[in-house]
């Protein structure tokens, strides 16, 4: 399949200043857990800033996601999927939105499996869904982290790779396994350690 083929079928692929690859957007306000706690004062997601800003300023923008959302219940989505994400090192699945349910998490594996020389990362708050997975069964270019959904709480036991979002800064950077992204320009730059097994839990700053 052609790139501009599978495009059609999926939508277009997102690329954040930030990131080291392509992403995958879907619309915040259909999270399942997300978008309830947008509402909750305190929660990670909060003020959430796939809600706002460019988000919410270009209709386009928030079209596209929906399109994206519609796609991924079609029956070529995976080809499509891999033909745009197979020559990609590194791939972040929904720098904006979620897992949607099981059947998407599930595709999301098919993709991943034929796509072995990417290297993916999933960040979730859809503890309804990785209840459902052994983590045995994630395919090993895929890391999906569990977010904690309270800021300043500590990393969920359930599942083997975590994120947790802390409020204050100094002492906070001088720890370990903590995203460098706010001293660095807001960019990834070296650090893979989202994509990284080797690294249980990522701390993020608070937004």
């Amino acid at each position: 399949m052609k790139v501009k083929e599978a495009k059609a079928i999926t939508g277009s692929m997102t690329r954040t200043s930030k990131m080291p690859g392509l992403s995958y957007s879907l619309p915040a306000w259909e999270c399942k857990t997300g978008a309830k706690l947008a509402k909750v004062a305190g929660s990670v997601c909060a003020g959430c800033y796939a809600m706002k800003g460019n988000y919410t300023r270009y209709p386009a923008i928030k079209a596209a996601q929906y399109v994206r959302l519609k796609a991924i219940t079609g029956p070529r989505w995976v080809e499509a999927m891999v033909a745009q994400i197979k020559n990609q090192k590194f791939f972040r699945w929904h720098d904006a939105g979620d897992i949607q349910s099981m059947d998407h998490l599930n595709k999301i594996f098919e993709v991943c499996k034929l796509t072995p020389n990417t290297k993916h990362w999933i960040p979730t708050r859809e503890a309804q869904f990785l209840k459902n997975v052994n983590p045995e069964e994630v395919p090993e270019n895929l890391i999906i982290r569990m977010s904690s959904h309270m800021i300043d709480q500590g990393p969920v036991s359930f599942w083997p790779w975590t994120s947790t979002v802390k409020s204050k800064k100094g002492a906070w950077y001088k720890g370990k396994n903590i995203c460098p992204a706010p001293q660095q320009g807001g960019k990834c730059g070296s650090c893979r350690s989202c994509w990284d097994r080797n690294t249980p839990n990522v701390e993020y700053g608070k937004h």
